[in-house]
This record gives C-alpha cells, structure tokens and sequence, in this order.
C-alpha cells in the first residue's frame, strides 16, 4: 500500500510539473517575443530567448507613456475601490445568508442563485445604467456594471461561514452582550482571512482585466482603463498597418514593431497580477478548499 501511494504521488507531480510547464511556457514566449525584433519575428517566427533584441515595442509605448500611466492610476483606483466595495457587500449579504435565524432566509438564497443563471440581456442593462443611473463616462461605470456583485462569491463565503465558523462561538459573543455588527466586525472577519483574501484576489483580477465595461460605457479617453487604453492602441497599431494613406503615413506603419507591441501590451497588463498572485496564493488555495465543502 506504501508503494503504491509513492507511485500515485510520483505519477501526480509528474502530471503538475508538465502542466506548470505548459502554463509557464506561452509567458516565455510572450515576453521574449516583446524583446524581440520585429524583422527577426516575422522572419524565425516565436522563440523562447530573443534571436534579435530590440526594445522598440516598449519605447513606442514609451512615446504614449502620459496616457499609459493616467490608464494605470484609474486602473488601480477603481480595482482597489471596487474590490474593497465588493468584499463588504458580499461579506454583509453571505454572512447574513449564513444566519438559520434570518427570516425568508431560502427565499432570498434562491434570489442570489437566480442570478447565476438568467440575467436581463446586454441592452436592458446598459439602458438601465445609463437612462437611469447614469454611469455613462463616468467612473462607476467601471466598478458597478456587471463586477460589484456576484452570486457565486457570495455563495462561496456562505457556505464558509455556515461550515468554518462554529455556533458556539457566535453564541457566547451574544451571551456577552454582543450585537450583530460588533460579532461581525470583531469574531467573523478576523476568523475569515482565507475566503476573504480568495474573493478578494478573484475581484482584483477581474477588475484589473475588465475591459468591457470601458468599451461600451466609457467613450471619453481620459477615463480609459490601462485595458482600455492598450486596445485602444492595438486596434490604432492595426488600422495604420492596414490602410494606406500615402508613403509617409505607411512608411510611419511600416516602421511601428506591430507584433512586438502586441506582445509587449500583453506584458504590461499581466504584470502586476504576477506580481500581486503569489502573496495571495496560500489563502486562495484554502479559502477554495474550505468554501466549497458544501453548496
């Protein structure tokens, strides 16, 4: 019996080293690819070092540096606002969907599965942010829309609450004269780092990736996200590489490195989530384990 769980546990590390590998190798390939020249690219194809190196992707980013780093500080603000908003809404509605004692309790977790399954349609959505709410070039239109709520987290910390935080403990903080905010705030927090870190870097990295809410709410360039403004500059790369306007303006299309700007856009929006992942990815890892024992 010993040798064979040495034998399963061989062939599974086997089996998550290759996928490691697989899912290691694309981001090689995408920041050599950034590094490299244009010609050499276009001539060898992708490699996993740079045949030629050139930084002539990042210093044609460079040159729009004032509007990249304006993207960056509206990027950041709105995932930090929005992740901090999410997580207080959604431990506030979990944690009371997680309570026996709450009246209509099923009727309103039936509401929020609801959700996961059916939703009004892009249309009736857009109409109702912008005819009613008005978000339109606004910048709640990139926190609310679509990213403020979501049913599966706040199932996901529900079920936390209800199967890591024992009943004793939320009793005896009554039997001392405990309210429900001040249990919340001093018991149920401090004891739910785990599926709050977990829900908290799901929000971050959709906030941080969205670019939709920005295509279709945001038409003003100073409220662009750095997504926004990077497709922004992709799609403005590919209309001078496919129209022709006359030598100067194709001999300037010719001379933009289009590959490597897009691998180099890639990059810059991929990095901080990098960076940001591993100081975050122990509490993922448990948060995940221990809110979805039970649905």
């Amino acid at each position: 019996m010993y040798r064979a769980d040495k034998i399963t546990q061989g062939v599974s590390h086997i089996f998550l080293l290759i996928l490691s590998i697989g899912s290691i190798i694309p981001f090689i390939i995408l920041l050599s690819s950034s590094l490299s020249d244009e010609t050499s690219i276009l001539r060898d194809g992708y490699s996993f070092f740079p045949k030629e190196f050139s930084f002539a992707a990042y210093e044609y980013l460079l040159n729009n540096s004032s509007s990249i780093f304006r993207a960056y500080g509206i990027t950041i603000f709105v995932t930090v606002s929005g992740t901090l908003a999410s997580l207080a809404m959604t431990s506030f509605l979990a944690y009371a969907l997680s309570r026996r004692d709450l009246p209509y309790r099923n009727v309103f977790a039936f509401f929020v599965f609801f959700t996961l399954l059916f939703n009004g349609g892009l249309v009736p959505t857009y109409l109702v942010y912008t005819q009613i709410f008005d978000v339109k070039n606004t910048i709640w239109a990139l926190i609310v829309p679509g990213l403020l709520m979501n049913g599966f987290n706040v199932l996901l910390m529900r079920t936390f609450f209800i199967t890591s935080i024992p009943e004793p403990i939320i009793e005896s903080a009554r039997m001392d004269g405990a309210g429900e905010f001040r249990t919340f705030f001093s018991i149920i927090l401090p004891l739910s780092l785990p599926i709050l870190a977990t829900i908290g870097l799901l929000q971050t990295i959709i906030y941080w990736n969205d670019w939709f809410n920005g295509l279709i709410y945001i038409t003003e360039p100073s409220l662009f996200s750095i997504q926004n403004m990077l497709n922004r500059m992709l799609s403005d790369i590919q209309f001078l590489a496919t129209t022709n306007f006359g030598s100067n303006t194709s001999t300037a299309a010719a001379e933009i490195p289009t590959t490597g700007v897009r691998m180099a856009i890639a990059v810059i929006g991929v990095l901080p989530i990098l960076i940001a992942y591993p100081f975050f990815q122990k509490y993922l890892v448990k948060g995940i384990a221990l809110g979805s024992v039970k649905g």
